[in-house]
């Protein structure tokens, strides 16, 4: 299978002499002045903006709009002040305006609830039987819930509790109350939705972590009684989050097990196997605990057991989907080598010890524009670009990442598209990091090297896109990956025509 060659423009470090830096940083000042020069549209291309009362100070007609974006239907305008005297804009005078009166607390209060209670995307993401039974499965569980009080303190009467018994009211109050607390932190945790769907590998370990901070924290109520109740709540909430992602992923997990319609059996057979190896575990700590070994020693070996179990179960999930994950490792090494990774290859190298809360990653897709663009100048020097495509990327080097903003009619496949330049882009920035750039600053250490060229990479990476993009969808699909089902989990900003939001 050939490889794709990548054209990589920038001179090696060793070919670059003296003339060549003085040619070079002087060929890309001029090319940011008419860049900028022809980014920067003239008074009468850019609409007047009338701002809102709260924003009166505002009432010049140097202030431009320069974007729209809008996120969870609500819309904001990126605005700024153009200087007359240098063309541009002035410092400081980027800002956002919201073009929707703040929630009242009535809304706020149903949008925080909706989040817990229903999917995203309700109710077009689910269909007409969901309602019917919730509404049944609730009321099972509140009958559930009331009658575990009384089956509670017939357990604790049973055991030779009076039940006249201030102690044993006291008891099963706070037997209660443990349990009410891990229902609570269960119900909080189903706030991460689709994050389930995206990560479930990373979600699913992280679970195991959590189950077993869960059963320390119920062994050091040994070392401080007095503590019962608080230690108790506490290492219930841990432990219920940890069901709550356990029973999430395991759907999936076992989806990617079945060939046909047997969903039901593979997962049957699975629960059968864990409940009888649980049983097995608990019929040899009987055994090992007669001989009263060391609380934590035996505690501390067991752990590690589960959690080397653990990891090395996730691992073994062969899912022909791609997330932010595979899709990177598919990303890069298509990149690097020209081959897409099998399905086994891909799943063996994704990442597990990484939790999808954390957005640390060098890749921001469907990011906010107030993140990616700090200055409307490089926002207009960047559009051009992207005047055809429905999403657009940039690099912001104080932070190191890439951002891929999506616009307002952005589908899978464009989603896919834009998070493949985004790495591409990544990709080519990473090489000029070890390249020209330190050079450049080391003989001139005021000149901010990426101001020259962030707009070459980008130029660049989307010659390449152009050429490549198709190619890697084809080989993915040959090594079986699922394209039309990629979960790249993006983010829920979109960029809208200026012209709906006038």
């Amino acid at each position: 299978m050939p490889s794709v060659k990548l054209k990589h423009h920038s001179p090696s470090p060793e070919t670059i002499t003296s003339s060549s830096f003085d040619s070079v940083r002087l060929l890309s000042r001029e090319t940011l002045r008419i860049s900028a020069s022809l980014a920067s549209p003239p008074d009468d291309d850019l609409p007047l903006l009338s701002p809102p009362s709260p924003d009166s100070q505002f009432l010049h007609s140097t202030l431009r709009l320069i974007c729209c974006e809008e996120i969870d239907g609500r819309r904001f305008k990126y605005v700024a002040e153009t200087d007359g005297s240098s063309g541009g804009f002035k410092k400081n005078s980027f800002r956002a305006i919201s073009l929707h009166s703040p929630q009242t607390p009535f809304d706020e209060v149903g949008s925080f609830l909706r989040s817990y209670v229903v999917p995203e995307g309700f109710p077009g993401s689910v269909n007409a039987s969901y309602v019917p039974y919730m509404t049944w499965r609730a009321l099972k569980h509140f009958f559930g819930g009331a009658m575990g009080v009384f089956t509670t303190q017939t357990l604790l009467n049973s055991v030779g509790a009076s039940r006249n018994s201030s102690a044993s009211a006291a008891v099963a109050i706070n037997w209660i109350l443990k349990d009410g607390a891990g229902r609570v932190g269960k119900m909080l945790f189903a706030r991460q939705g689709k994050k389930f769907d995206y990560d479930l590998k990373q979600l699913r370990f992280a679970g195991d972590l959590l189950m077993e901070l869960g059963a320390g924290v119920e062994l050091a109520t040994a070392a401080v009684p007095h503590l019962f109740l608080p230690l108790a709540c506490a290492a219930n909430v841990v432990k219920n989050v940890a069901a709550v992602t356990s029973t999430s992923t395991r759907t999936p997990i076992y989806k990617a097990f079945a060939k046909g319609e047997n969903i039901g059996d593979v997962t049957a057979k699975g629960e059968c196997v864990g409940n009888i190896a649980d049983l097995m575990g608990t019929g040899f700590s009987i055994l090992i605990s007669k001989r009263n070994p060391s609380l934590v020693t035996t505690f501390g070996l067991l752990s590690c057991g589960y959690l080397m179990s653990s990891y090395q179960e996730v691992r073994s999930v062969v899912l022909h989907t791609l997330n932010r994950a595979r899709f990177t490792v598919a990303v890069e090494s298509f990149l690097k080598t020209g081959r897409v990774p099998s399905l086994q290859e891909g799943n063996i190298q994704e990442k597990i010890f990484t939790f999808p809360w954390v957005d640390d990653r060098p890749v921001m897709l469907g990011a906010r524009f107030k993140d990616a663009f700090q200055d409307p100048s490089t926002y207009l020097a960047v559009k051009p670009f992207f005047d055809k495509e429905r999403y657009m990327v940039t690099y912001s080097p104080t932070k190191g990442k890439v951002y891929a903003l999506l616009k307002h009619q952005a589908n899978s496949d464009d989603i896919l598209k834009a998070a493949f330049h985004a790495h591409v882009l990544l990709h080519f920035m990473n090489q000029s990091k070890d390249g020209i750039p330190k050079l450049m600053e080391q003989s001139d250490p005021a000149f901010a090297p990426m101001e020259y060229e962030l707009e070459s990479r980008i130029a660049e990476s989307c010659e390449m896109v152009s050429t490549s993009y198709g190619i890697f969808k084809s080989r993915a699909a040959e090594q079986g990956w699922r394209m039309s089902e990629s979960l790249l989990n993006p983010g829920r900003a979109r960029l809208c025509h200026v012209n709906e939001g006038e």
